[in-house]
């Protein structure tokens, strides 16, 4: 099903005040050469949850800096409640994934270039099954 205007326009802003929100508590946390993007937000049709995929660098960061979201949830809540709250009456309940796509594209632009071979390296096999 596609997504209405009225999704498209509240994902847009949830995004937004959302990356400004993560990258300032990134840096109150501390964590310097972390760079912190979110590259999508999906609401669902009755605008009661949203899915944020959230891109890390460097990626071996990426776990830790999601579980730290985690643990912040209800305090980002609330403050995307207080950015947003002229524009929506209810703040949707945010759920945050981690954005893989970069590493899923540089995969393929590997094994286009060769430098991923299964004959010389017959372990890409079991990566490459599909479950």
């Amino acid at each position: 099903m596609e997504e209405t205007n009225r999704q498209k326009k509240i994902g847009g802003v949830l995004q937004r005040d959302l990356a400004d929100i993560l990258q300032k508590n990134l840096k109150d946390a501390g964590r310097t050469g972390v760079i912190i993007s979110v590259s999508k937000v999906k609401v669902t049709t009755d605008l009661s949850i949203a899915k944020a995929y959230i891109s890390i660098f460097p990626q071996k960061h990426a776990q830790e800096v999601i579980e730290e979201i985690n643990l912040g949830k209800s305090k980002i809540k609330h403050e995307m409640a207080q950015r947003t709250k002229n524009q929506l009456r209810k703040m949707p309940e945010i759920n945050y994934y981690l954005d893989d796509s970069l590493d899923y594209i540089e995969g393929i632009e590997k094994s286009i270039k060769g430098e991923e071979n299964p004959i010389t390296d017959p372990d890409l096999l079991e990566r490459r099954k599909k479950s």
